[in-house]
């Protein structure tokens, strides 16, 4: 049994900052945890200030090869035009790409603060929509890009029946996305004896995955994986909301919590235009708001109502989405400034008791992990030792623990310098272990991309 004894200055507890804390690491596990401790001889100081790793809860991680290439038109653009692009650089990927391209998105995770990982898949087959031979062949990949960088993945195998509501033909671009609610599950039984405990169901939006279709497949995969995630793209722009009205009576939300046995499994994915009574009704339900910041201001989508979702106590954490955007303080920090702009106020994620950045890592760290379905985003035994060990900024230094979050979230260019994942230290010093290596094969990924 391999065992590693941490000491930290300060550390984020589920209580709040705690001093001179002891953490024991064994196989990957936080064994022990002790607050106003003597370090013992061997335990391995940490500078700076200890809080859990972040999840990750929505990726899709082929679009980080298009990352800043659709912003040199003009005369407006939305997400459906955007999503053309997307489905070009979809079109070109295989599972030897694959592989790199996970992998160096994987480390620039890490190095962002992401110690965990929840992949939306839904590249499944060949271009043309033949399965590849292995028929998971692309979600292999993913995890062993993820192996290969050190992050935790939890793999959403991903459903895409239509091309839109009222069951509409696949378009050009999306027929090497299609699954049944069978090939769905098939694929999850597969991955999940490969890869156990790392799986859950992906339904990509309800304008991909009808009703019945929808019905099946939660049904059927909740009896082999009762315990597992499940994701859902919903309520992202308002053009899928209007045609959701119209095909289902209801918006997507609404029809959603009255149709599905949303629960604490459940993550709706940006869920940016939902009314106050939606949000309340999802919180009670238990489900997770997977917001993803960066990607929703890229794409225009809209701002997510946070202060409805925060006074019904609803769980949240934060996903790269498109993966233009890979810190983890870069995702908080624009989800709170986007809610002050909005409301023209200060500190929407505080409250009278903690503080907003605190709110804000603690907050996503926790949902995160749920989203994920893992036993992490927390310092305390039992949980995953996924660790980040954040600094903060000069002005900050001496102000008390608290102080020094919120300036990492908020003023620092960029506050990781360690990240340990499952036990393991995959960066230090801003570096990753595996750099070099991990760059050269994702540069070769790209050329081969564009050739």
């Amino acid at each position: 049994m391999s065992a590693t004894t941490l000491f930290a200055g300060w550390a984020l507890l589920e209580s709040g900052f705690a001093r001179n804390v002891l953490i024991t690491v064994e196989d990957g596990t936080i064994a022990q945890v002790a607050a106003d401790a003597v370090p013992p001889q061997g335990a391995e100081p940490i500078a700076g200030i200890l809080v859990p790793g972040m999840p990750d809860l929505h990726s899709h991680a082929f679009q980080r090869v298009f990352a800043g290439l659709t912003a040199h038109t003009g005369g407006g653009g939305d997400f459906w035009s955007w999503r053309e692009a997307m489905y070009r650089a979809a079109g070109r990927m295989n599972p030897a790409l694959y592989a790199p391209v996970m992998a160096y998105l994987g480390k620039e995770l890490l190095k962002g603060g992401y110690t965990a990982l929840a992949e939306f898949h839904y590249l499944h087959h060949a271009p043309d929509g033949t399965p590849y031979p292995g028929h998971t062949d692309m979600a292999e990949a993913v995890f062993e890009g993820a192996a290969r960088s050190g992050i935790g993945l939890t793999l959403l195998v991903g459903l895409y029946e239509t091309g839109g509501f009222g069951g509409a033909a696949l378009g050009e671009g999306q027929h090497r996305f299609r699954t049944s609610a069978e090939d769905a599950l098939a694929m999850a039984d597969q991955l999940d004896a490969a890869h156990p405990g790392a799986v859950g169901l992906a339904l990509h939006s309800l304008r991909a995955v009808p009703p019945a279709t929808l019905t099946a497949s939660v049904t059927g995969f909740t009896a082999r994986h009762p315990d597992a995630p499940i994701h859902i793209h919903v309520a992202e722009q308002m053009a899928e909301v209007h045609a959701c009205i119209a095909s289902l009576g209801a918006p997507p939300i609404a029809w959603l919590l009255d149709n599905a046995p949303v629960d604490h499994r459940w993550c709706l994915v940006h869920a940016t235009h939902a009314t106050p009574a939606e949000l309340q009704q999802a919180a009670r339900r238990g489900a997770i708001a997977g917001l993803c910041p960066s990607t929703e201001a890229d794409l225009g989508d809209g701002l997510f109502d946070l202060p409805s979702w925060l006074s019904a106590q609803g769980a949240f954490g934060i996903g790269s989405d498109s993966n233009i955007a890979l810190s983890a303080a870069g995702e908080l920090r624009l989800l709170e400034w986007g809610q002050r702009l909005g409301l023209q106020r200060r500190n929407v994620s505080a409250t009278p008791s903690t503080p907003c950045g605190r709110a804000l890592w603690q907050g996503a760290a926790i949902g995160g992990a749920q989203a994920c379905g893992i036993n992490a985003g927390r310092i305390a035994p039992g949980a995953r030792a996924d660790l980040v060990v954040l600094d903060t900024t000069p002005e900050a230094e001496h102000a008390g623990p608290d102080f020094m979050l919120d300036a990492a979230i908020f003023a620092a260019a960029n506050p990781v310098r360690h990240v340990m994942a499952r036990g393991t230290w995959v960066v230090r010093d801003r570096l990753h272990r595996d750099e070099t290596a991990i760059d050269a094969a994702y540069s070769r990924a790209l050329k081969a991309l564009a050739a």
